[in-house]
Protein backbone atom coordinates (compact mmCIF):
# COMPACT_ATOMS: atom_id res chain seq x y z
CA UNK A 1 0.00 0.00 0.00
CA UNK A 2 1.48 3.59 -1.03
CA UNK A 3 0.32 5.62 1.75
CA UNK A 4 2.08 3.01 4.19
CA UNK A 5 5.08 2.71 2.35
CA UNK A 6 5.22 6.75 2.34
CA UNK A 7 5.17 6.18 6.50
CA UNK A 8 8.76 4.28 6.12
CA UNK A 9 10.34 7.55 4.80
CA UNK A 10 13.20 9.71 6.94
CA UNK A 11 11.22 12.35 4.35
CA UNK A 12 8.23 12.75 2.48
CA UNK A 13 7.19 14.96 -0.18
CA UNK A 14 3.72 17.44 -0.01
CA UNK A 15 2.19 14.56 -2.98
CA UNK A 16 3.53 11.69 -0.81
CA UNK A 17 1.28 14.02 2.42
CA UNK A 18 -1.44 14.58 0.78
CA UNK A 19 -1.72 10.86 0.00
CA UNK A 20 -1.33 9.74 3.25
CA UNK A 21 -3.95 11.29 4.61
CA UNK A 22 -6.52 10.61 1.72
CA UNK A 23 -6.12 7.08 2.31
CA UNK A 24 -6.80 7.71 6.21
CA UNK A 25 -9.22 9.92 5.87
CA UNK A 26 -11.05 7.59 4.52
CA UNK A 27 -14.83 9.30 4.66
CA UNK A 28 -13.58 12.35 3.50
CA UNK A 29 -15.12 14.56 6.38
CA UNK A 30 -11.53 16.39 7.08
CA UNK A 31 -10.40 15.11 10.42
CA UNK A 32 -9.02 11.56 11.41
CA UNK A 33 -10.86 9.79 14.01
CA UNK A 34 -11.54 7.05 15.77
CA UNK A 35 -10.60 3.78 14.05
CA UNK A 36 -9.65 5.66 11.15
CA UNK A 37 -7.03 7.87 13.82
CA UNK A 38 -5.94 4.03 15.44
CA UNK A 39 -5.11 2.70 12.10
CA UNK A 40 -2.99 5.17 11.32
CA UNK A 41 -1.22 5.15 14.53
CA UNK A 42 -1.02 1.34 14.09
CA UNK A 43 0.41 1.55 10.39
CA UNK A 44 2.91 3.91 11.32
CA UNK A 45 4.73 2.20 14.46
CA UNK A 46 4.62 -0.76 12.16
CA UNK A 47 5.91 1.03 8.76
CA UNK A 48 8.94 2.51 10.78
CA UNK A 49 9.58 -0.41 12.62
CA UNK A 50 10.30 -1.92 9.45
CA UNK A 51 12.50 0.64 7.82
CA UNK A 52 14.70 0.42 11.07
CA UNK A 53 13.38 4.04 12.25
CA UNK A 54 12.77 4.77 15.48
CA UNK A 55 9.56 7.44 16.03
CA UNK A 56 10.52 10.63 16.45
CA UNK A 57 9.57 12.43 19.76
CA UNK A 58 6.76 14.29 18.47
CA UNK A 59 5.60 10.63 16.74
CA UNK A 60 5.88 9.29 20.17
CA UNK A 61 3.90 12.07 21.97
CA UNK A 62 1.62 11.43 19.26
CA UNK A 63 1.02 7.73 19.99
CA UNK A 64 0.86 8.38 23.70
CA UNK A 65 -1.78 10.97 22.85
CA UNK A 66 -4.66 9.32 20.45
CA UNK A 67 -3.12 5.52 21.03
CA UNK A 68 -4.97 4.42 23.59
CA UNK A 69 -8.69 5.62 22.91
CA UNK A 70 -11.32 6.38 20.10
CA UNK A 71 -11.88 9.44 21.30
CA UNK A 72 -9.32 11.14 19.25
CA UNK A 73 -9.44 13.22 16.88
CA UNK A 74 -6.86 15.01 13.88
CA UNK A 75 -6.81 17.45 11.22
CA UNK A 76 -4.70 18.10 8.72
CA UNK A 77 -2.49 20.31 10.55
CA UNK A 78 -1.83 17.89 13.59
CA UNK A 79 -0.93 15.22 10.93
CA UNK A 80 1.93 17.59 9.11
CA UNK A 81 3.36 18.44 12.84
CA UNK A 82 4.47 14.89 13.56
CA UNK A 83 5.31 13.35 9.76
CA UNK A 84 9.05 14.15 8.40
CA UNK A 85 8.16 16.07 5.06
CA UNK A 86 10.32 18.46 2.91
CA UNK A 87 10.46 21.80 3.44
CA UNK A 88 7.72 22.68 1.20
CA UNK A 89 3.97 23.33 1.22
CA UNK A 90 4.03 21.73 4.75
CA UNK A 91 5.82 24.77 5.90
CA UNK A 92 2.45 26.00 5.82
CA UNK A 93 0.78 24.02 8.02
CA UNK A 94 3.70 24.00 10.32
CA UNK A 95 3.87 27.67 10.61
CA UNK A 96 0.02 28.43 10.41
CA UNK A 97 -0.84 29.99 13.55
CA UNK A 98 -4.10 31.89 13.27
CA UNK A 99 -5.15 32.90 17.18
CA UNK A 100 -8.71 31.50 16.42
CA UNK A 101 -11.25 30.51 13.85
CA UNK A 102 -12.41 34.54 14.04
CA UNK A 103 -9.27 35.53 12.54
CA UNK A 104 -9.88 32.74 10.20
CA UNK A 105 -13.30 33.72 9.48
CA UNK A 106 -12.46 37.65 9.51
CA UNK A 107 -9.64 36.77 6.33
CA UNK A 108 -12.18 34.80 4.70
CA UNK A 109 -14.48 37.85 4.69
CA UNK A 110 -12.08 40.02 3.18
CA UNK A 111 -11.16 38.07 0.10
CA UNK A 112 -14.77 36.51 -0.66
CA UNK A 113 -15.46 39.84 -1.50
CA UNK A 114 -18.75 38.68 -3.73
CA UNK A 115 -20.13 36.69 -0.63
CA UNK A 116 -20.08 33.69 -3.40
CA UNK A 117 -19.23 31.34 -0.57
CA UNK A 118 -15.90 31.03 -2.84
CA UNK A 119 -12.57 31.92 -3.22
CA UNK A 120 -11.11 31.40 -6.81
CA UNK A 121 -7.78 31.30 -7.88
CA UNK A 122 -6.22 34.85 -7.47
CA UNK A 123 -7.97 35.54 -4.61
CA UNK A 124 -7.00 31.99 -2.73
CA UNK A 125 -3.37 32.99 -3.70
CA UNK A 126 -3.65 36.43 -1.43
CA UNK A 127 -5.52 34.52 1.06
CA UNK A 128 -2.84 32.29 1.75
CA UNK A 129 -0.50 34.99 1.77
CA UNK A 130 -2.37 36.67 4.10
CA UNK A 131 -2.30 33.88 6.50
CA UNK A 132 1.29 33.10 5.82
CA UNK A 133 1.68 36.91 6.92
CA UNK A 134 -0.36 36.72 10.25
CA UNK A 135 2.07 33.45 11.15
CA UNK A 136 5.00 35.80 10.46
CA UNK A 137 6.35 34.00 7.57
CA UNK A 138 7.62 35.29 3.72
CA UNK A 139 7.71 33.71 0.80
CA UNK A 140 8.06 34.42 -2.87
CA UNK A 141 5.84 34.95 -6.16
CA UNK A 142 7.01 31.35 -7.36
CA UNK A 143 6.61 29.41 -3.98
CA UNK A 144 2.91 31.04 -3.21
CA UNK A 145 2.09 29.82 -6.61
CA UNK A 146 3.30 26.40 -5.63
CA UNK A 147 1.06 26.62 -2.56
CA UNK A 148 -1.98 27.53 -4.37
CA UNK A 149 -1.75 25.01 -6.94
CA UNK A 150 -1.32 22.41 -3.56
CA UNK A 151 -4.58 23.82 -2.16
CA UNK A 152 -6.68 23.40 -5.06
CA UNK A 153 -5.22 19.95 -5.51
CA UNK A 154 -6.18 19.03 -2.36
CA UNK A 155 -9.48 20.71 -1.93
CA UNK A 156 -11.04 21.67 -4.87
CA UNK A 157 -12.88 18.19 -5.66
CA UNK A 158 -15.07 19.09 -8.32
CA UNK A 159 -11.93 21.21 -10.44
CA UNK A 160 -13.91 24.00 -10.68
CA UNK A 161 -10.59 26.26 -9.36
CA UNK A 162 -11.95 27.92 -6.45
CA UNK A 163 -12.58 26.51 -2.33
CA UNK A 164 -15.11 26.80 -0.42
CA UNK A 165 -15.16 28.45 3.52
CA UNK A 166 -16.09 24.77 4.73
CA UNK A 167 -13.10 23.32 2.72
CA UNK A 168 -10.22 26.26 3.52
CA UNK A 169 -10.93 25.54 7.19
CA UNK A 170 -9.49 22.20 6.84
CA UNK A 171 -6.03 24.82 7.47
CA UNK A 172 -7.37 25.31 11.44
CA UNK A 173 -6.16 22.64 14.29
CA UNK A 174 -9.28 20.66 14.69
CA UNK A 175 -9.85 22.02 18.27
CA UNK A 176 -9.97 25.61 16.69
CA UNK A 177 -12.09 24.80 14.25
CA UNK A 178 -15.50 25.00 15.11
CA UNK A 179 -17.39 24.82 11.42
CA UNK A 180 -16.55 21.20 11.94
CA UNK A 181 -18.85 21.39 14.75
CA UNK A 182 -21.65 22.18 12.88
CA UNK A 183 -20.83 19.84 9.96
CA UNK A 184 -23.26 17.71 11.32
CA UNK A 185 -26.38 19.97 12.15
CA UNK A 186 -25.88 21.98 8.75
CA UNK A 187 -30.04 22.05 7.37
CA UNK A 188 -31.39 21.38 3.90
CA UNK A 189 -32.04 24.11 1.62
CA UNK A 190 -35.60 24.59 2.48
CA UNK A 191 -35.31 24.13 5.88
CA UNK A 192 -32.08 26.58 6.03
CA UNK A 193 -34.47 29.49 4.33
CA UNK A 194 -37.55 28.77 6.77
CA UNK A 195 -35.16 28.82 10.04
CA UNK A 196 -33.34 32.35 8.54
CA UNK A 197 -36.79 33.87 8.36
CA UNK A 198 -38.08 32.74 11.75
CA UNK A 199 -35.31 34.14 13.35
CA UNK A 200 -34.88 37.48 11.48
CA UNK A 201 -37.78 38.39 13.71
CA UNK A 202 -38.05 42.31 12.35
CA UNK A 203 -37.61 40.80 8.50
CA UNK A 204 -35.09 43.65 7.78
CA UNK A 205 -33.23 40.31 5.59
CA UNK A 206 -30.32 39.89 7.82
CA UNK A 207 -29.42 38.36 11.52
CA UNK A 208 -28.24 40.50 14.31
CA UNK A 209 -26.79 39.26 17.57
CA UNK A 210 -29.54 39.16 19.80
CA UNK A 211 -31.52 37.08 16.74
CA UNK A 212 -28.03 35.05 16.46
CA UNK A 213 -28.30 34.35 20.13
CA UNK A 214 -31.61 32.91 19.98
CA UNK A 215 -30.68 30.69 16.49
CA UNK A 216 -27.80 29.37 18.81
CA UNK A 217 -29.62 28.71 21.79
CA UNK A 218 -32.18 26.58 19.89
CA UNK A 219 -29.35 24.92 18.27
CA UNK A 220 -27.63 23.79 21.09
CA UNK A 221 -31.01 22.19 22.94
CA UNK A 222 -31.68 19.91 19.14
CA UNK A 223 -28.37 19.11 19.10
CA UNK A 224 -26.61 18.65 22.31
CA UNK A 225 -24.21 15.90 21.42
CA UNK A 226 -22.82 17.94 18.35
CA UNK A 227 -22.83 21.64 19.78
CA UNK A 228 -22.00 23.17 23.50
CA UNK A 229 -24.30 25.64 24.87
CA UNK A 230 -21.39 26.83 26.88
CA UNK A 231 -19.45 27.66 23.39
CA UNK A 232 -22.16 29.85 22.30
CA UNK A 233 -20.33 32.95 22.96
CA UNK A 234 -17.14 31.48 20.73
CA UNK A 235 -20.26 30.23 17.83
CA UNK A 236 -21.34 33.63 18.04
CA UNK A 237 -18.22 35.58 17.72
CA UNK A 238 -16.90 33.06 14.92
CA UNK A 239 -20.15 33.76 12.90
CA UNK A 240 -20.70 37.71 13.22
CA UNK A 241 -16.84 37.49 12.20
CA UNK A 242 -18.59 36.86 8.93
CA UNK A 243 -21.02 39.67 8.64
CA UNK A 244 -21.52 43.33 7.53
CA UNK A 245 -21.25 45.74 10.54
CA UNK A 246 -23.20 43.42 12.68
CA UNK A 247 -25.46 42.53 9.90
CA UNK A 248 -25.40 38.34 9.28
CA UNK A 249 -27.05 38.01 5.66
CA UNK A 250 -28.79 34.58 4.50
CA UNK A 251 -25.59 34.17 1.96
CA UNK A 252 -22.79 34.16 5.01
CA UNK A 253 -25.49 32.32 7.24
CA UNK A 254 -25.92 30.09 5.06
CA UNK A 255 -21.71 29.18 5.23
CA UNK A 256 -22.35 27.65 8.30
CA UNK A 257 -25.61 25.96 8.16
CA UNK A 258 -26.40 25.31 5.10
CA UNK A 259 -25.68 21.83 3.71
CA UNK A 260 -27.81 22.81 0.30
CA UNK A 261 -28.52 26.03 -1.35
CA UNK A 262 -31.54 25.36 -3.43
Amino acid sequence: MAAETHLQGVEISAAQFFEIWNHYDSDGNGYLDGKELLNFIQELQQARKKAGLELTPEMKAFVDQYGKSTDGKIGIVELAQILPTEENFLLFFRCQQLKSSEDFMQTWRKYDTDHSGFIETEELKSFLKDLLQKANKQIGDSKLTEYTEIMLKMFDSNNDGKLELTEMASLLPVQENFLLQFKSVKMRGKEFNKAFELYDQDGNGYIDENELDALLKDLCEKNKKDLDINNLPTYKKNMMALSDGGKLYRTELALILCAEQD
